[in-house]
């Protein structure tokens, strides 16, 4: 890539809701990151070239490849499988950008389809035939992705900057952590005083209500949506969409086995959170037991 020129972007769809563009074009700072690239192809708006021009004149070349929507063989594209318009411009392109889970790990679109998957895993299962060898790959899960991450990893890469990934080829910087990292919540979950509804202000919605950030690895409550807030901050649980199996499990429910959670936070034994549960349980703190905007 030559860094004294502008890196060009060509954005590519398989199966997709359109979500994650959609999520890209409401960046509050849009014109800004696109003032440091040449994006001269996207679906979805005016663009300098046709993927009909992509698919025939195999010439044509880009700096950075973002691809988003589950790679299904049986999704064509300009008379072309989206799986072999992918492959043309693997080892030919510097970087490969999974924008969202579809295009990191399958996503939606992958659960009743055994061939349809991410770029280089379906589900937490590496491809034995990755769509890509020879390029480097970033995976940026999400449904939809954050506009902010992918900003991010776009301006990392034309400034020359190392991301480390991690072994599901994400940036560790955006997904080292769980969701539950930073949510305004953490005390609730801490002395184990749960939310009974949704919407509230106060309780944790981890044991009640299905929230699956203690499971999820991403910045949601660090990095915010619209600079202003997140699902957990307005009472909603989080669903785990930037995890590999998403959406195959529960929403809006924890499912217990005699009353214990099927699953625990990362990194956490059964055992010791049992322990530490059992105690926090043993304490009253009358301070979070009312609501927060009572007398």
């Amino acid at each position: 890539m030559n860094y004294h020129k502008k890196p060009k972007i060509i954005w590519l769809q398989g199966a997709t809701c359109n979500g994650n563009s959609h999520s890209f074009f409401n960046y509050p700072y849009l014109k800004t990151v696109l003032n440091s690239f040449d994006l001269i192809y996207h679906p979805i708006i005016p663009s300098p070239i046709s993927l009909k021009k992509i698919v025939n004149d195999k010439s044509i070349q880009c700096d950075i490849l973002i691809i988003e929507g589950t790679i299904d063989p049986n999704f064509y594209r300009a008379g072309i499988s989206i799986d072999k318009l992918i492959k043309r411009f693997d080892g030919k392109v510097d970087t490969v950008i999974a924008a969202g889970t579809c295009a990191s790990f399958g996503g939606i679109f992958s659960q009743n389809k055994r061939n349809a998957t991410g770029i280089l895993f379906r589900h937490e299962q590496k491809l034995k035939n990755p769509h890509i060898l020879k390029s480097n790959v970033i995976n940026i899960p999400g449904c939809p992705i954050h506009p902010k991450n992918l900003a991010t990893v776009l301006m990392a890469i034309k400034s020359k900057q190392p991301i480390p990934l991690d072994n599901m080829k994400r940036p560790k910087e955006i997904y080292a952590h769980t969701i539950h990292h930073g949510c305004s919540r953490n005390e609730y979950f801490e002395w184990k005083v749960d939310a009974k509804d949704f919407g509230l202000k106060e309780g944790c919605l981890f044991y009640e209500q299905g929230c699956r950030g203690p499971m999820s690895r991403g910045n949601c409550n660090i990095t915010l949506w619209n600079e202003t807030s997140s699902k957990t901050r307005t009472g909603q649980p989080c669903f785990g969409c930037t995890e590999p199996n998403f959406p195959n499990f529960s929403f809006f429910y924890t499912p217990k086995n005699m009353s214990i959670p099927a699953e625990v936070p990362l990194g956490v034994s059964k055992r010791i959170y049992l322990t530490v549960s059992s105690v926090a349980k043993t304490f009253s703190i009358p301070r979070l037991k009312k609501r927060l905007l009572d007398d």
